[in-house]
């Protein structure tokens, strides 16, 4: 079996602004992602990026109104594992803006007809609420 990827499976930067123009947020906790093949029901391994740095997945919600998929597993390449922003009072989304945004599209075949779908990785949550003394006007002047 060949163990090349076709040029559509390789990962790309994308900005995040680009993947999520309406931006989006953390609605799970951050876990370890696994290493399917080196894990046993028994002893579960995290997985490592080919860098050797830990591997993390978080569930973020798209706000686009639009979106074919409201929400998507993020893989987070990390040594430590990452710290989401804080909640707001009465709110259960943390906007997030995902940082070193990688995105690997691949083919999805699960269902009745196959569709392109994507994966994304990146390296870090930041808090996407402005800071406290800011203002739009202010970031668009």
């Amino acid at each position: 079996m060949d163990e090349r990827k076709s040029a559509m499976q390789v990962p790309f930067k994308m900005s995040f602004d680009d993947a999520f123009p309406f931006g989006a947020g953390v609605v799970s906790k951050v876990i370890p992602a696994n290493d399917f093949e080196a894990s046993t029901k028994e002893r579960p391994v995290q997985a490592r990026d080919d860098s050797g740095r830990l591997l993390w997945t978080v569930e973020v919600l798209d706000f686009d109104p639009d979106a074919r998929e409201r929400t998507v597993k993020v893989k987070i390449a990390a040594d430590h594992q990452p710290v989401p922003p804080a909640l707001t009072d009465g709110q259960f989304v943390r906007p997030v803006v995902l940082e070193n945004l990688m995105v690997t599209p691949w083919i999805n075949d699960n269902g009745m007809r196959p569709k392109i779908a994507y994966s994304f990785r990146c390296t870090g949550l930041a808090d996407a609420r402005p800071r406290s003394g800011s203002s739009v006007a202010a970031k668009a002047a």
